[in-house]
């Protein structure tokens, strides 16, 4: 049977329980609200880490990029320095010469031998009749010239190979 005190009473703790159910579901609404704050602030630092290692990602490969092509560069580089000292060697050599292209009187190029000149100057657009042949006019008259020279120990640099070598000439004044 169910008394009217026994009634109040059980309204009393339905409402204590109902009060109850408020705080821990008030409780409970806050502990949500701040995980899905954190869990919002989480995924932000964690997007700006993605999007940092994916600016550091692209910085690095193009860095990797240009330290490959200055590699190539240096060793490209590398191979020309042996090539010319490699040449310069040989044309220190005694007796081996190389031709200075003159035009005008002027300095124009150095080729190996004078073929090499013959050619380039042909590439040039010049032709074979423009050469002229060496005589007692200056440089500076003739359109084209021809001057081998060659390395000399003796003065430490370059002489015509038509002049001979002052070895030899010590007491000359």
């Amino acid at each position: 049977m169910v008394t009217a005190g026994r009634l109040r009473r059980l309204e009393r703790e339905a409402e204590q329980a109902g009060t109850r159910a408020r705080e821990v579901q008030a409780q409970a609404d806050t502990a949500w609200g701040r995980h899905v704050r954190e869990l919002f602030a989480v995924t932000d630092r964690a997007e700006r880490a993605e999007a940092a290692t994916a600016e550091v990602g692209a910085i690095l490969a193009r860095a990797v990029d240009e330290l490959s092509a200055a590699q190539q560069e240096l060793l490209l580089r590398d191979i020309e320095i042996r090539r010319l000292r490699e040449e310069l060697v040989g044309a220190r050599r005694e007796g081996s010469w190389l031709v200075l292209l003159l035009h005008r009187g002027e300095p124009h190029s150095i080729h190996r031998n004078q073929g090499d000149a013959h050619a380039y100057v042909a590439t040039l657009g010049i032709p074979v009749q423009a050469w002229e042949p060496s005589d007692e006019r200056p440089a500076s008259e003739v359109l084209w010239r021809l001057v081998p020279f060659t390395r000399d120990e003796a003065v430490n640099g370059f002489r015509s190979v038509s002049v001979p070598s002052p070895t030899g000439w010590e007491g000359a004044a």
